[in-house]
C-alpha cells in the first residue's frame, strides 16, 4: 500500500498529534481505502481530529497510485455517515427533554431561547444538516440536534451523505493535486475553521452582552 511510510507521517503531522497521523497511516496501509472510512467515522466522534489532515492524505496516496481516488472518497463519505448517526442517536437517547434540563442550567439562558433554537432547527433541519456538514466544529455537532428532534433517518441519512461527499471530495482532491504539498489543506482548512470560531465568540459575546444589559435596565425599573 503506502510505499512512502515514513515520509507520510512526517508530511501529515502538522498539528494532529504524532501517535494518531502513525496509526492513520498504519491503518490505511493495512486496510486500504476501509482504513480511511474509520478513521473519518472516528473524526466524526472526535472533533479534535481534523478530517482536514487526514483526507488530503488519503488524496496524496491516490496521487502515488496506492490507492484508488474513487474508493477513497466513497469510503471516507461512509465513514461520515456511519459517524454522523452515531451521534444522532446519542441525541436520540439524550432527548428533548434532557437537553432542555440541561440548557436551562446554563447562565443567562431562558426557555424561550431553547424553543427559539428549535423551531428553527425543526424548520431549516434539511438545510442545516446539508450544510452543517461542510463546516468545521459544527461537522459533527450538527447530528446531534437532529436525533433530539428525531429528524426523519430518510432525510438525515441523505442530506448527511450529500454534504460530506462535498466535503470529503474537496479535500482529497485537494491532497490528490497538492501530491507531497498535501498538508498545505489543513492550513487554508484552518483559516475557515478560525473564522467559525470567531463567528461563534462574537455571537456568544453579543448573547451574553444584550442579556446582562437587560437586566440592568429591569434592577433599574
Amino acid at each position: 500500500m503506502f510505499t512512502n511510510l515514513n515520509l507520510l507521517i512526517n508530511l501529515g503531522a502538522g498539528s494532529l498529534t504524532q501517535k494518531f497521523v502513525d496509526f492513520a497511516v498504519k491503518l490505511i496501509n493495512q486496510i486500504g481505502e476501509p482504513g480511511v472510512a474509520l478513521i473519518v467515522m472516528i473524526e466524526n466522534l472526535f472533533p479534535p481530529i481534523p478530517s482536514e489532515a487526514i483526507l488530503p492524505l488519503a488524496g496524496f496516496g491516490a496521487s502515488k497510485g496506492e490507492l484508488s481516488l474513487v474508493l477513497a472518497i466513497s469510503w471516507a463519505t461512509i465513514g461520515s455517515v456511519v459517524g454522523a448517526i452515531m451521534l444522532y442517536w446519542a441525541g436520540a437517547w439524550l432527548g428533548k427533554e434532557r437537553a432542555r434540563d440541561w440548557a436551562k442550567k446554563i447562565p443567562l439562558m431562558k426557555v424561550k431561547d431553547i424553543d427559539k433554537t428549535e423551531k428553527w432547527f425543526i424548520k431549516h433541519e434539511s438545510k442545516a444538516v446539508f450544510w452543517g456538514r461542510m463546516l468545521p466544529i459544527f461537522r459533527s455537532l450538527i447530528s446531534i440536534p437532529a436525533g433530539i428532534e428525531k429528524m426523519p433517518m430518510s432525510k438525515f441519512i441523505p442530506y448527511t451523505a450529500a454534504g460530506s461527499l462535498i466535503w470529503n471530495s474537496v479535500l482529497i482532491l485537494a491532497g490528490y493535486g497538492l501530491g507531497e504539498k498535501f498538508n498545505k489543506v489543513e492550513t487554508y482548512a484552518g483559516v475557515l475553521q478560525n473564522a467559525v470560531i470567531i463567528l461563534i465568540l462574537a455571537g456568544v459575546g453579543y448573547f451574553v452582552y444584550s442579556r446582562t444589559k437587560k437586566r440592568k435596565i429591569r434592577k433599574k425599573v
